[in-house]
Parts: structure tokens; sequence; C-alpha cells
């Protein structure tokens, strides 16, 4: 194992009387005394403290490095120890590093969107980091749309085994996503979530027991769908218990409790709707994914906008107004985010004819959150009584002018 300097440990020995002994002594003594470091000096980190870094091997500064990309909880964490001094600028971008990375360091928020923040997930997609692969071809695909490289992207992190790549795959194979109605292929969205929900990813364990139910995409199977069903609500469950006793205690006299409300609304219920059950709302099930934050946060500040031409052609972009009949809309689960990419794209409540789901899973889970409360034909029914009643009035005044036989 080698230095910066090139010099191997089995070396130190026998070169201690050596010029590079030395000069190493003098930049000591000079740092010791307050002095500017020596002429000779290296220009990755400055002072005494830099001598000791420059020290360390190289492979033992890109293993503390990765330890601390791969428990970072945030980009500034990784962003902190590279800006130690150059030399760890230069190691912290290496691929050993950034494949490690943990999904809080690369939590890049929409509003922080920069050239820079995509190069740094470019960096550590070329790397294999799937989580990376994930969340930049989530924002390709839907943000800044580039269809094929969002879409080859999430497939790489699915051939990797990311569950949430897989079921966002399985998503846009049910919808067509990127292109026509015709481009739907339910047989592959149900594969998909086959093996997603092998992964333990609830939404697509939910989404694949709708699926059986109603025969969408599969052979249909009432009972096989039911009992997919109970066992999502069973991990749901258990996931919801696990973060309650894991959350720490409310403090004693806190008066505030806007922020926290607001947080808790943010997070996923327990949902146990499909057969009844009730759960309480604290015991959430966890936080949204960094993706589907990533993309809630984006089209919260940006319009939506639809391609003026075909889907996949690269024409210019046009806003949509959301009032407009037929304009693009955004699914209505609000943890999910996903927009459509062509008119009329998602389902719609088939009640109320308001609210519209990229899948079956955010419909069930919006149902449960919010929708099941709001969701009334109301409006219909009188639209409708006030048709027939006309229809029974003109009935009756035609019946009275007509002559009698």
């Amino acid at each position: 194992m080698k230095t910066r300097r090139g010099a191997c440990y089995s070396y130190h020995a026998a070169a201690a009387d050596g010029p590079e002994a030395h000069r190493r002594k003098r930049r000591r003594t000079a740092a010791a005394e307050g002095s500017p470091a020596a002429p000779g000096a290296p220009a990755g980190c400055g002072g005494g403290l830099g001598d000791i870094f420059d020290e360390l091997p190289d492979d033992l500064v890109v293993s503390i490095l990765r330890d601390v990309a791969a428990s970072a909880g945030s980009p500034a964490d990784l962003a902190g120890a590279m800006l130690t001094c150059k030399r760890f600028r230069e190691l912290g971008q290496s691929k050993v590093v950034l494949a490690r990375a943990s999904p809080r360091c690369l939590a890049v928020r929409a509003k922080a969107w920069s050239d820079d923040a995509h190069r740094f997930l470019q960096r550590c997609a070329d790397a294999g980091n799937l989580e990376a692969c994930y969340l930049l071809g989530m924002i390709r695909f839907y943000c800044l749309g580039s269809r094929g490289s969002g879409a080859a992207l999430m497939a790489a992190a699915a051939v990797g085994g990311h569950r949430e790549a897989l079921y966002s795959l399985a998503v846009i194979q049910f919808n067509g996503s990127g292109g026509s109605k015709d481009d739907r292929d339910l047989r592959a969205g149900a594969a998909l979530c086959a093996r997603a929900a092998s992964l333990g990813h609830v939404d697509a364990l939910r989404e694949l027991g709708h699926c059986l139910q109603d025969g969408y995409g599969v052979r249909r199977s009432v009972l096989d769908g039911r009992r997919l069903l109970i066992q999502a609500n069973a991990r749901e469950l258990a996931a919801a218990v696990a973060a309650s006793a894991a959350a720490p205690p409310p403090r004693a006299g806190s008066g505030n409790n806007s922020g926290g409300g607001k947080a808790a609304s943010r997070r996923h219920s327990c949902l146990l709707s499909d057969f009844g059950c009730r759960a309480a709302a604290a015991a959430a099930a966890g936080e949204a994914h960094v993706a589907n934050r990533f993309l809630v946060d984006w089209f919260a500040t940006r319009p939506l906008v639809q391609a003026a031409g075909a889907a996949g052609a690269g024409a210019g972009t046009a806003a949509v107004s959301p009032e407009d009949d037929g304009a693009l809309r955004l699914c209505s689960q609000e943890l999910c985010g996903r927009p459509e990419t062509r008119r009329h794209e998602f389902r719609r409540c088939s009640v109320c004819g308001v609210v519209n789901y990229c899948s079956r899973a955010c419909q069930a889970l919006h149902w449960k959150m919010a929708h099941k409360a709001e969701c009334t034909p109301m409006e219909r029914w009188l639209d409708a009584a006030a048709v027939a009643h006309l229809d029974a009035d003109a009935d009756a005044a035609a019946a009275a002018v007509a002559p009698a036989p």
C-alpha cells in the first residue's frame, strides 16, 4: 500500500535518514512555529494538519470517505468531508465512494436543482449506484421530459433489484406513459409488480392483488387477489407498529404542534382499508420516497407542461392550464407526484370523476387518507334529477296540449 508520495510502509525505516525525511521534518517544524509551509510542501492540505492527512494512504482515505457516503444523512455530509482539502475532493469523486452513497446522501431538493446536482447524480449512476439511477431516471422521465434516458436509468436500477424502480416501470407499462394508449403492456406491468412485490414492495403487492381480482393483465383469481391484499395490509401494519415503536415520545409542555401535524399529514398512514379495518394515522409506515418528494416539490413550483407534438418528439413545450378540459394532471395522491404524459392517461374516480390516480395503490391509499370523506356524486344526482324533472314537465305539457281522440 502506497502513500501519496509513493513510499511504501516497508521503506519508511530505510528512508528515515534520507532527504525526504528531512523535508518532512522541516515542514512540521515550520508549521509548529506558525511560519508558512515550506515551498516543497504539496498543495493539497496546508499546515501541520495537512501533513498528517498527506501521510494517510489513498486506500485508507477512500475507505473513510466511502463509509461517510454510506452513512450520510444529507448531501451536505459528504460535501463537507470533500471540502476538507483538494486531495479529499479528488478522492471523494472516485467510483468506490459514489457507489456507496446512501439515499439520504442523494436526496437532492427540487428547489436546489442545478447542473452541478445533475452531474453529481450522473456520476453516482455511472459508478453503479442503483438509488442514483432510479432518482435520476425519475427526474429525467417526468421532470425534464427525457423519456428514453430516464426509462433506461430506471431499467438499469430494476435489473439490479431496486424495488422502487421495478414498481415505477410497472406503472409506466400499465399507463403507457411517454407514448400513446396503444403502448400499454398490461402483462409486462403485472410481471414487474410481481417482481417488486417479491422484494417487499407493499404498493406493488397491493397493485398485484387488485390486478388479480379484476383480471387486469393476469388471469383473474379473486381468492389469490384477496390473499395478496391481506398480505399487503399485514406488512403495512407491521411497518406502522415498528415505526411507532421507534418514534421518540413527544416532549412534555410542547405547545407548538403545527409543525408536527404538518409532518404527520405527509406520511404514509396505515391503510388497512381493503377489508374495512381502521388504524390510527399516527402509526405512520414511513416517509415518501426521495424521488416522489422531488416530483411533488418540482411540480408545486413549476407549471405542468405538455409536448406540442406527438409523444417523444423533441418539439417545444406549451404550458397547460389545469382548468382546461383534457389538461395534464398530477396524481391526486399527494405523496406520489407523478404527472400525466398525455391527456386522460390516469384513471379517474368512477363516482365523482374529480380525482385521478396513476395506479390502484395510489387510489386505495388516497381513499383512506382523504377521498373517502370527500367523494360524493351529489352534483351528478342533482343534475340527473333536474333533467328528469324537466323531461317530466315537458311530457306533461305535451300530453295536456295534445287533442283528445
